[in-house]
């Protein structure tokens, strides 16, 4: 491996206090007396959630959704230091910063739409565990990777309060920490479409298919460069400093790899199952399966060639495209595909959004406050800090 010289981390300074970190406190604000109701009232409180659907948009959207965005850290990683990839270690710590707030957040999701979440300390506990439970190995795994990012990203902390006893001894540990990082996500990724599986004929034959841990998987993977993509940009435009087009060009096209890996994976799967003749049918389920498999492709269009992905325009757009898509993936599969029965519908509720977009603010205002006052992006003395994000 060759060796690569890269900027050091440094704050990015500024005021922390400007229109967007007004907007996240309300949207959080409101979320959390949103939450205060839903604790004290129950879900029919709050939530359009009913016997036909016990998992609405805190689940689908706060856990599915947001630890794909959230695998942006793992993806880099395993670039970084399985691939020996190590030009793109200075994506490494910010992309990781996202996953911290990202998964954190998925935690917490899970309790708020626990019936009895007064009983959410059973699944830490060994005499209530249940080995050959699907939710029970995603709920294990997400918990212990959570510790394992904090402790990845603990040198961070370390090194703005000058604990260097701390930074060695967590550095002594890193490779195990990088190992750990790498496989739980693998794991639980996989497994949250083998929950799917579970549903059994309830789910529509467009997403019901044995390769569903394969999709899940190789989708947060390819998702988790869309977002770093993604943050990236915004985070250039929010700072006014410099794209590192150097870096994100290239990432790109892994993406565009990843993703034409799992285009294969997911049509190949249907044509072999003979179920995409349902795709022809009119319905509901039809029509969102065609506007996420379009929504899939398009990132080729936009990022297909060396020009296209040299724009940084088009990393932003293709960044956000592939996002989009990774949404509808999991929306299509968990909720307009699942089938209950007739007499059952669901539509989340204002409240339900509302925490929903609370949740996303919580992680856009600790993106903000920490990049601002500890060492995450790469050093860059020219740019002017203290620039609205």
């Amino acid at each position: 491996m060759s060796a690569h010289v890269h900027a050091a981390p440094a704050p990015v300074g500024g005021r922390l206090l400007n229109a967007v970190s007004f907007v996240c406190a309300v949207l959080i604000l409101s979320a959390f007396a949103i939450l205060a109701l839903r604790f004290w009232g129950g879900l029919g409180a709050v939530t359009n959630l009913n016997d036909g659907y016990p998992w609405g948009i805190w689940v689908v959207g706060d856990v599915v959704i947001g630890s794909a965005f959230a695998c942006g850290g793992f993806s880099v990683a395993m670039l970084v230091y399985i691939f020996n990839k190590g030009e793109y270690h200075p994506l490494v710590r910010p992309a990781l910063l996202a996953s911290l707030f990202g998964y954190s957040l998925a935690g917490a999701g899970v309790i708020f739409d626990l019936g009895r979440y007064w009983n959410f300390w059973h699944i830490l506990w060994p005499g209530y565990a249940s080995p050959n439970s699907v939710m029970f190995e995603v709920a294990a795994c997400i918990s212990l990777y959570i510790l394992v990012m904090w402790l990845e990203f603990s040198p961070t902390f370390f090194e703005k309060f000058g604990w260097t006893n701390a930074q060695r001894k967590v550095g002594r540990a890193m490779f195990f920490l990088v190992g750990l990082g790498t496989v739980l996500p693998m794991m639980h990724q996989s497994s949250l479409g083998s929950m799917l599986i579970v549903f059994g004929t309830q789910l529509h034959p467009l997403w019901q298919t044995m390769a569903l841990p394969a999709i899940y998987l190789i989708s947060a993977i390819t998702i988790g460069y869309a977002v770093v993509l993604f943050e990236s940009c915004v985070a250039a435009a929010g700072y006014r400093r410099s794209i590192e087009m150097h870096l994100l060009t290239p990432l790109s096209k892994v993406m565009l790899g990843m993703l034409g890996l799992y285009l294969a994976i997911r049509f190949g799967d249907l044509i072999v199952r003979g179920a995409i003749a349902t795709a022809f049918e009119p319905t509901l389920q039809a029509f969102m399966f065609w506007l996420e498999s379009i929504a899939f492709v398009l990132p080729f269009w936009i990022l297909g060639s060396p020009a296209k992905r040299a724009n940084p325009a088009n990393l932003f757009v293709g960044g956000a495209v592939l996002m989009i898509a990774g949404i509808l993936l999991r929306v299509n599969s968990y909720l307009i595909g699942y089938q209950t029965g007739d007499g059952w519908s669901y539509f989340p509720s204002i409240p339900e959004m509302m925490v929903t977009f609370g949740m996303f603010a919580i992680e856009v205002l600790a993106y903000i406050v920490i990049t601002r006052r500890f060492p995450v992006l790469p050093r860059e003395d020219h740019a002017p800090a203290g620039q609205a994000a």
